[in-house]
């Protein structure tokens, strides 16, 4: 499995991950998500970094997103690579 770096607490700069790349997660998951809160994430150096968030979007549900951040070199853009539906508080944040 690919490393992965420990859990962390979101902070400001997760979040405005998360403002960027909500409506194409959106979009993805075929859902409108009214809140789109970073809640913790781990990341993982690759061609950029792969970012996995654990974002909660209401009530008990909550989503994992895999968002790429691409080096400067790359174009330095966010790219939504994977999302991972119906999750809960307490599901840990693994590789997907």
């Amino acid at each position: 499995l690919p490393l992965l770096l420990k859990t962390e607490e979101a902070d400001e700069d997760t979040q405005k991950i998360c403002d960027q790349v909500s409506r194409n997660t959106g979009n993805k998951a075929g859902k409108r998500f009214d809140l789109f809160r970073a809640i913790s994430y781990r990341s993982q150096v690759v061609a950029g970094t792969n970012y996995f968030i654990k974002v909660h979007v209401g009530g008990d549900d909550y989503v994992h997103v895999r968002v790429l951040h691409k080096f400067s070199c790359y174009g330095g853009e966010l790219e939504v690579s994977k999302i991972q539906l119906h999750k809960t508080l307490d599901d840990p944040i693994e590789y997907f």
